[in-house]
């Protein structure tokens, strides 16, 4: 997957945002080898949108 021109990596602040949950429970996640698969940049971690997106339609409750 490459990055397109126009597309914005989003922050931490953006996923916690958008997922609803303390940016301290990212990088808790990630600690742990959980939640959405995010990237180093320098000394900032960055996210694409669609595997947010992706990582959240795979804990879809299915009741």
């Amino acid at each position: 997957m490459t990055l397109q021109a126009g597309d914005k990596l989003m922050s931490l602040t953006d996923v916690s945002e958008m997922l609803g949950i303390p940016v301290h429970t990212l990088y808790r996640w990630r600690y742990m080898g959980d939640g959405p698969v995010g990237y180093r940049v320098g000394r900032h971690v960055r996210y694409r949108r669609e595997a947010v997106e992706a990582w959240l339609e795979q804990r879809a409750d299915q009741r």
